[in-house]
């Protein structure tokens, strides 16, 4: 026997069940497809190419010694800013301070021995003079001073030329610079010429990079060119090509071509990997024809389409458009009737895309 209690619970439970059913279920998110794209360009218009190269100062200069000896006094440090003639090393210069005494003292001995030639020569002259002394005495002792007057000046010569092999063994800084690299210690023994640091004297950053031949010819000097580093994610800095090399370098075989930084910033560091984009114009070209990639053209039974992607700010939407085309260029299809410069055209999938489609950007 079914109770009032019972009759109440099963009406409940079917109101329940029937709000459950007929509730309106979520609709499942639709995802919208990335599609690639490209924008409608003039035929032989700009050409954006970029080329990786390295970041350096417009200046380094290789330190070194013009003499051997001991390194005694080293004041160089990675990254030490350092002023003109501020003294970096030093070495102990034995051998050129006794080179120097020697060269003294042969000195000091050639001018007693012009002192003593010359006393003998006035002495002689008064004898023949006199009639004391023949002609050829006389001759002798005059050539006899002229010998000892060159040895006294060849001396002196010696002198000043071991006083600058001492000067050799203290090294300057040539220009203000930051010091980049260090390569000898305190004790070490050096030769002339042996790099013992790396002397960064420019201001200005430079790039450098080698192109290839197909490009060369476009690229002029003052040329303004786009600068990013990889160490800069995102930053974009003005730079103007400086030098063009006008022969092939054989290690690379391509063109070396310095650029130089307009924008200043602390950040770029010498060594960094940056990337110099150009922008090559075509001023032959005299026909404005429009131009698409090739893989951007479809076809139907009406012809030729191509599919448009209209919309902004994330919102986008494709659209199919009848074209006509027409020569198959290097660069793509010439593009008679249907599109206008500047819109953007998808440019893979084009079987499965739909007339009216959510798209987005890839």
């Amino acid at each position: 026997m079914i109770t009032n209690a019972t009759l109440k619970t099963i009406t409940v439970l079917s109101v329940l069940f029937l709000f459950v059913n007929c509730k309106e279920k979520p609709k499942a998110e639709v995802a919208i497809r990335p599609v690639k794209f490209s924008e409608v360009t003039y035929l032989g218009g700009d050409k954006a190419r970029s080329f990786s190269g390295t970041a350096r100062t417009e200046k380094i200069i290789n330190l070194s010694f013009r003499n051997s000896g001991i390194v005694t006094t080293l004041d160089m440090k990675l990254g030490q800013k350092v002023k003109k003639d501020q003294l970096l090393a030093q070495l102990d210069n034995v051998q050129s301070r006794l080179s120097y005494e020697s060269a003294i003292e042969s000195k000091n001995s050639a001018e007693s021995q012009m002192n003593t030639a010359k006393l003998n020569l006035n002495r002689v002259r008064k004898l023949y003079e006199k009639g004391s002394a023949s002609l050829s005495d006389y001759e002798a002792a005059k050539n006899s001073y002229r010998t000892a007057t060159a040895s006294f000046e060849s001396a002196k010569r010696s002198v000043a030329i071991q006083q600058e092999q001492i000067r050799f063994g203290y090294l300057y800084a040539p220009q203000d610079g930051v010091i980049a690299n260090v390569y000898a210690e305190i004790d070490e023994n050096v030769s002339p010429g042996q790099v013992i640091g790396v002397l960064n004297a420019g201001t200005a950053i430079e790039i450098a990079l080698g192109l290839p031949e197909s490009v060369i010819n476009a690229v002029k000097k003052g040329m303004k060119v786009k600068v990013s580093f990889t160490a800069l994610e995102g930053e974009i800095f003005n730079a103007e090509v400086t030098e063009v090399a006008p022969a092939l370098d054989p290690n690379t075989s391509t063109y070396p071509v310095r650029v130089t930084v307009l924008d200043s910033d602390e950040r770029i560091k010498s060594g960094m990997a940056a990337n110099v984009n150009f922008e090559f114009v075509d001023n032959t070209q005299t026909k404005k024809s429009l131009v698409i990639p090739a893989s951007g053209v479809g076809e139907d039974g009406q012809g030729r389409f191509v599919f448009l992607i209209e919309g902004a700010d994330g919102n986008y939407h494709v659209k199919k458009q009848q074209i006509a085309i027409g020569e198959l260029t290097p660069e793509g299809f010439e593009v008679t009737k249907g599109l206008s410069i500047g819109q953007k055209i998808a440019t893979a999938g084009l079987q499965t895309l739909l007339d009216g489609q959510q798209v987005k950007l890839n």
